[in-house]
């Protein structure tokens, strides 16, 4: 609590980001941010997320009290205000060259980076696998046992500070080149088969019943299997195609096993 009133009285009055206590609250903030001890949101256990607005707004002051500094790691240089997160072998983490994970960003144990980003204030629980030039965006949720395919885009959402991050469910299998931005939410084991693009104003149409099609937006029920889609649209006296998203059922027994092989690589000593 002591944390958080100094935060939000410093986002009221930005003079105070000049005074060290201030600055020293900010970087505990996300101190326990990188530790895992504190996250962007939660779940409530009522099949609902709570966001910790108070802790984006300590990410985006951060950003304003850090100096640009010079990052060397052998014949790479970088040149930000945020570090680089360490020490993965204590952590349990496999990371693969080129990954990075910034400072500020909490990788439980048992997560393998594969060439990879993952953004300050993004949480991704163990077991996860972030493949291959994936981009997991600042404060993103990511539970556990997810799998990240190739080139998927998970979208960063940093202010406004209330608004919800995306959240991937325990579980998920997100397929390769998919995006998913503005807060969309993804539930527990769903499947997006590659290249499903959503945001909040993405229509997602649940097709696996014929006789009864429902449109949502911003959320994928759990265990749902989703394909990229179109639907006409009339601009003028012209009609087009406007991408959407289909669901066209359920998770099954099948659709378990075609993802099973990757727990090979979730194994620190099997070679693959």
């Amino acid at each position: 609590m002591e944390l958080e009133n100094l935060i939000l009285k410093a986002w009221a009055d930005r003079t105070l980001l000049q005074d060290a206590a201030t600055q020293n609250a900010i970087r505990q903030t996300i101190d326990l941010l990188d530790k895992g001890q504190i996250r962007v949101a939660y779940p409530t256990g009522e099949g609902e997320w709570m966001v910790n607005e108070w802790i984006k707004k300590a990410v985006i002051m951060y950003f304003q009290i850090q100096p640009m500094e010079t990052i060397k790691i052998g014949p790479f240089e970088f040149y930000d205000k945020i570090p680089l997160k360490s020490k993965y072998e204590e952590k349990k983490v496999r990371v693969v060259p080129h990954a990075i994970a910034r400072y500020g960003a909490f990788v439980n144990e048992g997560v393998i980076l594969m060439p990879s980003y993952v953004n300050i204030g993004a949480y991704v629980d163990s077991g996860t696998m972030i493949d291959t030039w994936a981009t997991v965006g600042s404060c993103a949720q990511i539970g556990k046992n997810v799998h990240i395919s190739g080139g998927v885009g998970i979208g960063g959402v940093l202010e406004p500070p209330q608004a919800a991050p995306v959240i991937v469910e325990d579980g998920a299998f997100i397929g390769s080149r998919c995006i998913i931005v503005e807060g969309v939410r993804i539930g527990k084991e769903a499947v997006l088969g590659a290249n499903v693009t959503l945001t909040m104003s993405t229509k997602i149409f649940d097709v696996s019943n014929p006789d009864d099609v429902k449109e949502l937006k911003g959320y994928v029920p759990p265990r749902s299997v989703v394909i990229p889609g179109s639907y006409p649209k009339k601009f003028g006296n012209q009609e087009f195609h406007v991408p959407c998203a289909l669901i066209i059922g359920k998770r099954k027994e099948s659709t378990d096993l075609k993802t099973s092989l990757n727990q090979a690589l979730r194994e620190f000593e099997v070679t693959v």
